[in-house]
């Protein structure tokens, strides 16, 4: 009997596709992270080595190459620009998008699936995320799915009748497999700290719901060996060719960043916390209610609640010890997050069982972000205002100074935002009893179909501008020695900018990133 086809895994693509592939190449690619992984990429393709990154034409030790091997594969395609550095997190994004709305689907029914698809769709930093150009969207989604099939091999463990414990044993071989080889694949993304992610949320959901035992460690060592032979791949010819230097050097370099803050990027405890509930709303005030209990599956459904919050909990405070703390560290948890959004979702279309004062916080706090974004266009034309705050600080004075056009039209964005939210609180509480199930679920698609809408207008309206003050003027000047055979660099602060926009050649004298030389030095071409 032929199943019906489920036309929903086209609409979720289609929705990612529309809202992720469009305008990616709008703005220039911001430093550090974005231009530092799209001129690795650059000097792949430009090179012709593809084992071993590069970055300024020397020996790249922070990164493995996977993501730059998408990037370059990219550019081969789309030409050496912004859009082509940003088009591989959008088709992560619509991947990652299709697969949450399959896998809940599975776990529970397809309005669970949707519920999980808009909750990640339309939060702030998930959006955000997939119309960039770093590493961590692919670096995730390789996580999750490592984690979801690993502890999907550890449910499946329930003694079974016979004949289906021949089946049995073929599914878990499948699901240690494909989780070994989604393990590989994140460490080739971004290095070990993807395997101890999976390892430490496995080991404490195994000790804290009591799943340990003898069968479960092999299970975990097959697992283990899978992943390890997937990063030989590229470490073991790596190693061959060139002696243990580089992936030592690259382990080092992992176990540094674990210790102390790089380049600057400290910040307090809670800062993590912080990010995630402001840069995830709405979703993040939604999971609240299941992540500190309320809302929740029951029976064999409880599981997988379980392994989301094992999975978000092991993340937020592995990189709230970690002295560096940069914003992308936590995007891991965008995952589990959004899940546990959906699943207090799922029990407000289902029974109305939603509080008032949440609903009235998620739209308190999406009315002043409206207020926020509504007031920066009014700031912008009166600039001065902001001097005397940083008056002590020439830096940002004279950033302050650039010419930067802003109109009060600008300030429609929030204001349409707002208007929106006033409005899906009055239809929100007509929706309140039991038989307006569709109007819950209609409103749930409409908060976040309004935010991912809010999201895109901001950054169509305001992200030139903000350039404008942060890093227009450089970059510009960069672009400007695209065609001219010189030597630019950096004093007194750090940059990939100037390698990608001048488009740097294949240096022919040894001394090229040298700034002594390039200084004082007889040079042997025009330097800036």
């Amino acid at each position: 009997m032929n199943q019906k086809v489920d036309w929903n895994y086209a609409w979720v693509g289609l929705l990612g596709a529309v809202f992720f592939l469009p305008l990616l190449g709008g703005v220039h690619l911001f430093d550090w992270d974005e231009v530092n992984f799209a001129e690795v990429s650059r000097e792949m393709l430009l090179k012709g080595e593809y084992l071993r990154p590069q970055i300024n034409f020397e020996a790249f030790w922070e990164k493995p190459p996977l993501f730059f091997w998408l990037q370059s594969f990219s550019m081969s395609i789309f030409g050496v620009n912004e859009y082509a550095a940003r088009f591989p997190n959008a088709v992560c994004g619509i991947a990652t998008l299709i697969l949450l709305y399959h896998f809940g689907k599975t776990i529970y029914d397809k309005t669970f699936g949707w519920l999980w698809v808009l909750s990640y769709w339309g939060s702030i930093l998930p959006h955000l995320y997939f119309k960039s150009g770093i590493i961590d969207p692919w670096f995730n989604l390789f996580i999750f799915l490592s984690f979801y099939f690993l502890t999907e091999n550890q449910a499946t463990q329930n003694p079974k009748p016979e004949p289906e414990n021949s089946k049995l044993k073929t599914q878990n071989s499948k699901h240690l497999i494909t989780a070994g080889i989604f393990a590989g694949l994140a460490i080739l993304t971004k290095g070990p700290v993807g395997y101890l992610i999976i390892f430490l949320s496995w080991l404490f959901k195994t000790l804290i719901y009591r799943e340990l035992s003898v069968k479960n460690i092999k299970y975990f060592i097959f697992f283990s060996i899978i992943a390890l032979v997937t990063t030989l791949s590229w470490f073991g010819i790596e190693t061959l060719r060139n002696g243990t230097w580089f992936v030592k050097t690259f382990i080092e370099y992992n176990l540094r960043l674990a210790k102390t803050e790089d380049a600057g990027h400290g910040g307090f405890p809670g800062y993590h916390f912080v990010v995630l509930l402001f840069g995830c709303f709405p979703a993040s005030l939604l999971a609240l209610r299941s992540l500190f209990g309320g809302y929740n599956f029951f029976g064999e459904k409880t599981d997988y609640t379980r392994r989301m919050k094992v999975l978000f909990w092991v993340v937020l405070i592995l990189f709230s010890l970690v002295q560096s703390k940069i914003v992308h560290y936590s995007s891991m948890c965008y995952l589990p997050l959004t899940f546990l959004s959906a699943v207090t979702l799922y029990s407000y279309v289902e029974k109305g069982a939603l509080s008032n004062w949440l609903k009235n916080i998620i739209i308190a706090v999406g009315v002043l972000l409206g207020l926020v974004v509504a007031a920066v266009p009014i700031v912008g034309q009166n600039i001065v205002v902001l001097f005397p705050l940083v008056e002590g600080d020439a830096f940002v004075m004279k950033i302050l100074e650039a010419q930067v056009e802003w109109s009060l039209s600008q300030s429609l964005v929030g204001v349409f935002f707002i208007i929106t939210l006033i409005l899906l609180g009055f239809y929100l509480k007509k929706a309140k009893i039991p038989a307006y199930r569709t109007g819950r679920l209609r409103g749930s698609a409409i908060l976040f179909t309004a935010t991912a809408i809010f999201l895109n207008a901001v950054l169509i309206v305001f992200i030139n501008n903000i350039e404008g003050y942060s890093q227009n003027a450089a970059i510009c000047f960069y672009k400007s020695k695209a065609h001219e055979d010189c030597y630019v660099s950096t004093y007194g602060f750090k940059s990939y900018a100037h390698l990608f926009y001048p488009k740097k050649r294949i240096p022919t004298n040894p001394h090229h990133a040298e700034n002594e030389w390039l200084m004082r030095g007889a040079v042997d071409k025009p330097t800036y």
